[in-house]
């Protein structure tokens, strides 16, 4: 069984439409795909209606979350999408997320890129804009080669010349909050250097006792050395480890599958879950 319990599809910042996501797993061989847009379920009901045979979706999304100024990315697996508190503050999340861009935006103006909000906003394409769709529109203005170099501190990426940061929620509470609303929290991967968010592994621990479920180690923002150190603390914290693409379709490549999750270790997460079930061929499992 080839499980990915990580992938972007329009609904936030990957490039193809829910519909497409699914259609494409199915087709590199995945028995199992999580969606895990950023802070919103709006992907779900299209991914759902285009569903192939074969294929089980796992509703989810990526929480965004800060402690000590640094971004940390909590996935949040079959919880229930109606739970009032979570759907505030993913709410208060992705408002705070449009103020950000339109701040990022004038930023870039200031020093010399040229590129306007409603650029911007014509490639999120009505999905809510994250720092993703602006670094598309540094690229087809002429100031990047490729998306990936807005990220850094020349420009977007942890502080940067245009970086701006925006609400997000304290990881310990959004592990509460996802285990109140029946789900299961994994830490998205947790030691990727290249992209300056390495947490701590006294973070990790303090998670751990609020409730994570596990860590994502198999990740190619990981190298093997931070692979292995991720499933060791893993065992020492008693944590379950996952795998997966954390795909956004053209911006990465369109790799669903290159990395994934034990079989094992997916059916003690849909036996932990209490708010949803995984869903196959448009129903839902009984």
């Amino acid at each position: 069984m080839r499980i990915d319990l990580h992938s972007h599809s329009t609904a936030s910042d990957g490039t193809q439409p829910p519909a497409d996501v699914v259609r494409r797993a199915r087709a590199q061989g995945l028995d199992v795909l999580a969606l895990t847009d950023h802070d919103t379920v709006r992907g779900h009901r299209e991914a759902i209606e285009a569903l192939p045979a074969g294929l089980t979706l796992v509703p989810g999304m990526e929480l965004s979350c800060r402690r000590a100024g640094q971004s940390i990315h909590l996935l949040a697996y079959l919880f229930d999408p109606l739970d009032p508190e979570l759907v505030a503050e993913c709410a208060r999340i992705t408002q705070a997320r449009e103020v950000r861009a339109k701040l990022t935006v004038e930023r870039l103006v200031e020093l010399g890129v040229p590129v306007t909000w409603e650029q911007v906003a014509e490639l999120a394409g009505g999905s809510p804009i994250g720092r993703p769709h602006i670094a598309r529109a540094m690229v087809v203005a002429g100031a990047i080669a490729e998306p990936a170099l807005a990220f850094t501190p020349e420009w977007i990426g942890a502080g940067g010349r245009a970086h701006v940061t925006r609400y997000a929620l304290d990881p310990e509470r959004a592990v509460r909050l996802v285990r109140a609303a029946g789900g299961v929290a994994v830490l998205a991967h947790p030691k990727a250097r290249r992209r300056g968010e390495e947490v701590p592994d006294e973070w990790i621990a303090e998670l751990a006792r609020a409730g994570l479920f596990g860590v994502e180690a198999d990740h190619l923002d990981h190298d093997a050395d931070a692979r292995a150190h991720v499933r060791g603390l893993a065992g020492e914290l008693g944590l379950a480890v996952t795998g997966s693409s954390d795909d956004h379709g053209e911006l990465t490549g369109h790799r669903l599958g290159c990395e994934t999750t034990a079989a094992e270790v997916y059916e003690r997460l849909t036996a932990t879950a209490t708010g949803a079930r995984p869903v196959t061929t448009g129903r839902r499992e009984a």
